[in-house]
């Protein structure tokens, strides 16, 4: 499956927490993120990471347009939902795309944690006949 990574700066340690604590997971598949994100997980994971541009440099309309394609099979999104600043990616163009291609979306830790075990236990397999 391939996975898109994105992280607001004030959640940006929060996902290599996330990352950390599910890298077992995350290794089985292919991940994407935008470029400081990619590069913080690969830092305290090993994990490799296909980095796109930096979130407010482009990366997320590249990742973007990797949803657009079908290409995505699940994003995790953190966000800073208090905070947002004006630099960093826009939350409303994901979940747009995300819903218009039935692509799973998580936005906080909660349900990043539910959709990586429903990964993990084969439950999104569905994806690859979407596809």
């Amino acid at each position: 499956m391939n996975i898109g990574l994105i992280s607001h700066d004030a959640k940006k340690k929060l996902m290599q927490n996330f990352c950390i604590a599910y890298r077992g997971i995350l290794a089985k598949n292919e991940l994407y993120a935008t470029g400081t994100t990619g590069r913080l997980i690969e830092e305290v994971t090993n994990l490799t990471i296909h980095k796109y541009l930096a979130g407010h440099l482009g990366g997320v309309q590249q990742l973007g347009a990797q949803i657009e394609s079908n290409d995505i099979d699940l994003v995790i999104f953190l966000r800073d939902p208090l905070n947002p600043k004006v630099h960093e990616p826009d939350v409303n163009n994901i979940v747009k795309m995300c819903d218009t291609h039935n692509i799973p979306l998580a936005t906080n830790l909660a349900t990043a944690e539910l959709l990586i075990r429903a990964l993990d236990r084969g439950d999104l397999e569905w994806r690859e006949m979407y596809k």
